[in-house]
């Protein structure tokens, strides 16, 4: 039955009027949002007679502009009219002070400051409160140019940062005393706070004390600091207490840290190490009752500080290469944090900061690793070239290089690795001992085993490079850790750990190409290290049990692909041994997809029989791209894939896919071979072949009409029609391609009419080819005759058209696949 409108147009005519209905809706819902709005809420309705309804009305009122609150413009005049003040207040000290006599400017300074000091105290008995405020800014700013003022006149020979010293420390005693006298205003205490800040620093300055005197000064003021901030009253003093502490104990750490660093002997080290370890004193005293986050960030500064302080003194005692370790020792010396008398949030903050430092050091070995890792890689140029002095460093590339400086790599490693692996072995003893401070979930004890496995491995595979071991040494304890990692990961899948099983598995691929990377620079050792990988990582997938948990299929899958990667390592070292040309030795690779296709038979069902065939078919790709160069050896590999192929394809499970691949494979090989014997004309090589097989296709569809029409012409049509298509585009003659358009044409047209979608497809693409390579000279000429604006707006106007008509173009190509999808 036909549609009127059709459904595609009726369907855009819902989606519009949909989309009308919802717009008018929004706007609806808008509107009766504003008048909701608008209209005040109804006032509640005198009390009514019994038996009298109670009238229910409401009265509208139109929107206004709510006015500015009292409070808000008088602080507003107030704030203005006090920084005016100030501002004048400041001018007439610079500027008019010279044109007064002393008396004069005695007279003018005690009045206005006495007034002003003396103004909030009667403000604040009326109520006053904003306007005393006010004033009592006004009084302070007085104070600091009264300060200076007296300098100028009554002491102008004394060092102007000595005077700013003791005027900061007069005024913070006076302005504390003011603030505390008044008790309602609110800035007097916190700007003695902040006064109080520059009364030690400007000291030191004044006298030319030494940095380690500046950080103690420094540190000092941070200790009053939070003594007020525990103590003082008011939650501004307390924030403003809080706000210099942290400045100031900081900067003070960061002086400490400088001269720590720097100093070149223990003694040296001892004064910097001391005002570190005051600073940490000073953080734990002020976050003692701190909030949460304030109490971690203060243990985690306070641990952070005792391992600068202690392990600076400690580095200068020992050599440049093991100031790390030093550091390092210290930081795990902080793990006993956690049976210290310190608040849990405090306590939390200094195991924050002996993992920091465990992390930096951690970080410090990562170029060795790197360096050890990837340093064969820079000598895969130079395959069996031989070692450079029979050393590690020399197979590495490394022999020039400076490595002192990484000589502790394998230590760090190594010590983090046994602390790790001891947590997680008894985990259930830390987790008690550490429940005052931390309380970790199972998941960290995956991570720890993970992390220590890692680490273990690392440093182990350091090590060598380190000692610059002898080079079979090096390759032979590469090759033992990826056993002992196959092993750890195969136990590990058993006893359910999946964090370390794939942590062991992904160092076990990691370590086996660094290995093997290692190995080629020597013959002998490539075959034996391949080799030994090989069966260490098939024992590997054997010994693994099958099961359907992921992490048990990722241990049986990578392993096995990982031992055919490496007999494709063998296969091409074997055509190397042999001396084979590249081409030559292609048919050698092809043994390993022979045996994959061997194995993925015997494996069927299990985890690792895809990815031991998806790995072979990459071997059979690597064969068929060494036999390019010559295309006979080409022809033959690519006809001996296709046996795999078939072979493959004879299992229900893997039919379609290979099947097809098969036909593909086996034709490429009849083209390769028509090609290398330099046939001229295709058709009779290869009609003999498609006429059988159309012959059969014929049959096919008889028997089972559902059949495909690829299934049953498609590689008969191609066989033929492919060839002859890539002799017709060199043959300079005209008789070929006008034949091959004919033939193209009658199987398109027969497509078309028996609804045969390979048919109609192959020929119509043939045939399109096939036009286009004899009407390409005269475009070309067409092309170069017309202006060069032209094809631009030309595609322009086309691109125009199509997004006019889009939906048109749409539907049209939906039918389109509508119909082509309905052919077999």
């Amino acid at each position: 039955m036909e549609h009127v409108p059709p459904p595609a147009e009726e369907l855009a005519l819902l989606d519009r009027e949909l989309a009308r209905l919802d717009a008018r809706r929004m706007q609806l819902l808008t509107r009766r949002a504003w008048l909701l709005s608008v209209l005040q809420p109804p006032a509640t309705p005198p009390a009514a007679p019994p038996g009298r309804p109670a009238p229910a009305a409401f009265t509208p009122s139109p929107p206004s502009a709510a006015p500015v609150p009292p409070r808000s413009a008088q602080n507003v005049l107030l704030t203005l009219g006090g920084l005016l003040l100030t501002i004048a207040a400041i001018a007439f000290t610079l500027v008019s002070w010279g044109q007064m006599g002393i008396g004069g400017r005695s007279a003018v300074l005690a009045l206005v400051t006495v007034a002003t000091l003396a103004a909030p105290a009667v403000l604040l008995r009326r109520g006053l409160s904003s306007t005393a405020e006010s004033l009592g800014a006004l009084a302070l700013v007085l104070m600091v140019l009264d300060a200076y003022a007296l300098h100028r006149v009554a002491a102008p020979d004394t060092g102007g940062l000595g005077f700013a010293s003791a005027a900061s420390a007069v005024l913070a005693v006076l302005w504390a005393a003011y603030g505390l006298a008044l008790g309602k205003l609110r800035l007097p205490v916190p700007m003695a706070v902040v006064s109080v800040q520059f009364t030690l620093v400007l000291w030191t300055w004044a006298v030319g004390a030494q940095a380690s005197v500046f950080a103690g000064a420094l540190l000092l003021t941070a200790a009053l600091d939070s003594a007020i901030a525990l103590r003082g009253k008011g939650v501004a003093v307390r924030a403003t207490a809080a706000v210099g502490g942290c400045l100031s104990g900081a900067a003070g750490l960061l002086v400490a840290l400088a001269l720590s660093v720097s100093a070149g002997t223990p003694v040296a080290a001892v004064t910097p190490g001391a005002l570190l370890l005051a600073g940490a004193a000073v953080a734990l005293f002020g976050v003692w009752r701190a909030p949460k986050e304030f109490a971690v960030a203060g243990g985690l500064l306070a641990g952070l500080a005792v391992v600068a302080g202690v392990g600076g003194a400690l580095r200068a005692g020992v050599a440049d290469d093991w100031s790390v370790p030093v550091y390092l020792l210290c930081g795990l010396v902080l793990l006993t944090a956690v049976r210290a008398p310190l608040p849990r949030p405090a306590g939390q903050g200094v195991l924050w900061a002996s993992g920091a430092v465990v992390a930096g050091s951690l970080l410090s070995a990562t170029p060795a690793v790197g360096m050890t890792l990837v340093g064969p890689v820079s000598r895969l140029a130079a395959v069996w070239s031989g070692v450079p002095g029979g050393r590690a460093r020399g197979a590495l590339g490394l022999d020039g290089m400076e490595w002192s400086q990484l000589s502790t790599a394998p230590v760090i490693l190594l010590v983090v690795a046994g602390l790790t692996g001891a947590a997680y072995r008894w985990w259930t003893w830390c987790v008690r001992t550490a429940g005052a401070v931390v309380s970790p979930g199972a998941a960290w004890r995956g991570a720890a085993g993970a992390s220590g496995l890692v680490l273990g491995w690392a440093g182990l595979l350091v090590l060598p490079v380190a000692l610059d071991a002898p080079y079979p040494v090096t390759v032979v304890m590469q090759s033992v850790l990826v056993a002992a990692l196959l092993a750890v990961a195969v136990r590990a899948v058993r006893r359910g750990a999946d964090p370390v099983a794939c942590a062991a598995l992904v160092c076990a691929v990691v370590g086996a190409v660094s290995a093997g990377a290692l190995s080629l620079a020597v013959e002998p050792a490539t075959y034996g290290v391949f080799g030994a990988l090989m069966v260490l990582f098939a024992a590997a997938a054997v010994g693994t049990r099958a099961d359907a948990a992921r992490v048990t299929r990722l241990i049986q899958a990578v392993p096995a692909c990982a031992a055919v990667v490496c007999a494709m390592v063998l296969a091409g070292a074997l055509g190397a041994s042999l001396e084979l040309a590249t081409y030559r030795a292609a048919p050698l690779m092809l043994v390993v997809p022979t045996v994959t296709v061997l194995l993925g038979a015997r494996l069927q069902g299990g985890p690792s029989a895809v990815p031991v065939e998806l790995t072979g078919a990459v071997a059979g790709a690597v064969s068929v791209a060494m036999a390019v160069p010559d295309a006979p050896f080409l022809a033959l590999v690519l006809a001996l894939c296709g046996v795999l192929a078939a072979g493959t394809a004879v299992r229900a499970e893997r039919r379609p896919a290979a099947g097809y691949l098969a036909v593909v494979l086996f034709v490429l090989a009849t083209w390769v071979r028509l090609s290398a014997s330099d046939v001229s004309a295709p058709e009779a090589y290869t009609l003999p072949v498609t006429v059988p097989a159309l012959v059969v296709g014929v049959l096919r569809r008889r028997r089972d009409p559902a059949a495909s029409s690829w299934t049953a012409y498609g590689a008969g049509l191609a066989a033929t029609l492919v060839p002859s298509l890539l002799a017709a585009w060199v043959d300079p003659s005209w008789v070929r391609p006008l034949l091959l358009g004919v033939a193209a044409l009658v199987i398109t047209l027969a497509g078309a009419r028996l609804r045969l979608q390979a048919l109609l497809l192959l020929g119509g693409a043939v045939l399109a080819m096939d036009a286009l390579h004899e009407l390409a000279p005269y475009v070309i000429q067409v092309v170069g005759a017309l202006p060069r604006w032209l094809p631009p707006a030309l595609a322009g106007l086309l691109l125009l058209v199509v997004g006019a008509t889009y939906e048109q173009r749409l539907r049209d190509a939906r039918r389109l696949k509508d119909a082509l999808g309905r052919m077999r």
